[in-house]
């Protein structure tokens, strides 16, 4: 056994055990710590009391908002910007995947454009569609689809790379054209993953749409930030625990489904 190459591997280790402590320490120096208001353990109390008595008068109410209907609301917007996304990104995808292109600079074009599509945030978006259309859903909508193009895009461009060139190969070998490459050779290998990773995203999009609302862009975060704001406590906790159900039910039925598809 090379003695020289365990004295390697731990002079490795320590440096970048180094680097990203330093990495860390200079984190942290950059935040600056303020004291604790002496008020702060009477909302917390406050805070902790409404989450483990949330108000379930709250879940539906005939005569107005509620939490049923801001859960649908969010669903809606998560589906719409997920089906948006999934649709359109699929053009992206082909053209940032590496085997899909006769030249190297078009593909990384498509996979620049992909990476400056999700440079942006969702609330970032949000905001800029709320000037652009209005506050509401529609804006929730836009923004999910536009930023989830980027994620989805290079997801599908992934599948794509790494699909089996034989099929392909023997279809060319046969004489067939691009487009009956495509049809009958790439499309039957990335459709699972792609609806597998659609479902993915759509996981996220509920959780993000639930954010959305804080912005203005509809969904259960506009009744969210209108409780925080009055402090009233036990609505906030029930509007968490009708996220976290929504959540872990949408996580199960994807996940059951995921496996069934790939």
């Amino acid at each position: 056994m090379n003695p020289v190459k365990p004295a390697r591997e731990r002079i490795r280790f320590w440096l970048i055990a180094i680097v990203i402590v330093i990495i860390y320490v200079w984190s942290i120096q950059g935040i600056h710590f303020s004291s604790i208001k002496e008020t702060a353990g009477e909302f917390t109390v406050a805070i902790f009391k409404g989450l483990f008595h949330p108000d379930w008068g709250y879940v539906y109410m005939p005569e107005g908002e509620d939490l049923l209907r801001g859960i649908l609301d969010t669903l809606a917007i998560a589906i719409l910007g997920t089906f948006i996304s999934a649709v359109l990104c699929v053009p992206f995808a082909f053209w940032a995947a590496t085997n899909m292109s006769v030249r190297k600079w078009i593909s990384g074009s498509g996979k620049f454009v992909l990476t400056f599509i999700r440079t942006f945030p969702e609330l970032v978006l949000a905001v800029m569609f709320i000037k652009a259309v209005g506050p509401g859903a529609y804006a929730g909508v836009l923004a999910l689809g536009l930023h989830s193009i980027g994620m989805l895009g290079k997801l599908y461009s992934e599948a794509i790379e790494n699909m089996d060139k034989g099929p392909t190969e023997a279809l060319v070998a046969c004489g067939a054209n691009r487009l009956q490459m495509l049809w009958f050779a790439v499309i039957p290998q990335v459709l699972p993953e792609f609806f597998s990773f659609t479902l993915y995203r759509f996981e996220i999009s509920v959780r993000s749409a639930a954010i959305l609302g804080i912005v203005g862009a509809g969904g259960i975060g506009t009744p969210l930030i209108f409780a925080l704001e009055a402090r009233s406590w036990p609505r906030v906790g029930i509007i968490i625990l009708g996220i976290i159900v929504t959540v872990t039910i949408i996580d199960y039925i994807s996940s059951y489904l995921r496996k069934k598809l790939v």
